[in-house]
């Protein structure tokens, strides 16, 4: 089987202002990195509102349709905006996830990389942040769950950032472990070790500023994937930020692409061990271009070539 790529021309509708790290050429940078591999490419769906109300409010779903304007901008908060093309571009973010998790567990792929805008891990049930509109890997792992009748869950999260969204959205949900690596001290200032959850599906591995990748392969190996063997997910989600890469302009570790080449696969390992090589990657930062074209391409890879 094949790994498909999942994304859509009205990602590119989602435009932020001149300045922002979070901006088109993001995934115009992952595209021509992907460009020349032999993936099956696949249009993002538009997600449902009820979809999206699995998780998050209907006043949240309203108020992002409202606040939608006509020409320019409309700031949610200090980073996070809405241009005419960004409610169609969230709605099939969400979509192109859940079309990710029904591919996968139809076996019509292998795995699957979801290559949209806005990305999702900061966005909590009624509050848009952190350029992130809805929780689209929560939201594709309670899918899972609904649709597919899927008991154990595992989201795994690497983006330099703490995924407070997808841990607030999923921190009752016993179906649900939660791990995430992240740079700390750094905004959004929290992902602490005890943050654990009342089900004791929370994992937060906070890395300090400098970290390299020896350091963070020590840490997965020694914190992440035993705790990943002792749940035996039946499907693995990855928030596949590429801002833990040193070059990126908003944090301090000292990652390169073969230490994300690494985390993937031996994610895609344990998942071949563990759940029938099911995977779903998506897109979460990574704001050098050039960093995050080759870093995604690496990541990618190891999806092609995983058991």
């Amino acid at each position: 089987m094949t790994t498909a790529l999942i994304t859509h021309d009205a990602f590119d509708g989602h435009v932020t202002p001149d300045g922002m790290p979070e901006r088109v050429a993001r995934l115009e940078a992952v595209r021509a990195a992907l460009e020349d591999l032999d993936l099956l490419r696949v249009e993002a769906p538009l997600a449902t509102d009820d979809d999206v109300t699995t998780l998050h409010t209907e006043g949240h779903v309203a108020r992002i349709r409202a606040s939608v304007p006509q020409s320019g901008f409309a700031a949610l908060d200090s980073e996070t905006f809405l241009a005419p093309g960004s409610e169609e571009a969230a709605f099939r973010a969400v979509g192109g996830a859940l079309k990710a998790v029904d591919m996968v567990m139809a076996k019509e792929v292998k795995n699957a990389f979801v290559a949209a805008r806005p990305p999702g891990h900061h966005a909590e049930q009624a509050t848009p942040m952190g350029f992130c509109i809805f929780g689209n890997v929560a939201l594709a792992a309670r899918h899972a769950m609904d649709a597919h009748g899927l008991d154990r869950v595992a989201v795994v999260d690497f983006d330099v950032h703490h995924g407070n969204g997808t841990q607030a959205l999923l921190w009752d949900e016993p179906r649900a472990l939660v791990v995430t690596s992240h740079q700390m001290p750094l905004w959004p200032g929290t992902g602490y070790p005890d943050e654990r959850g009342p089900h004791d599906t929370i994992v937060n591995v906070p890395l300090a500023p400098g970290t390299d990748g020896g350091a963070m392969r020590a840490a997965y190996t020694q914190q992440v994937f035993p705790r990943l063997r002792a749940f035996r997910p039946e499907l693995i989600l990855i928030s596949a930020g590429f801002d833990a890469h040193a070059a990126d302009p908003l944090a301090q570790l000292r990652w390169v692409e073969g230490d994300f080449a690494w985390v993937t696969r031996e994610l895609c390992a344990l998942a071949a061990e563990l759940c029938d090589s099911r995977v779903v990657s998506c897109l979460e930062g990574g704001y050098d271009l050039d960093a995050l074209g080759a870093s995604a391409r690496a990541h990618v890879l190891e999806l092609m070539e995983a058991p």
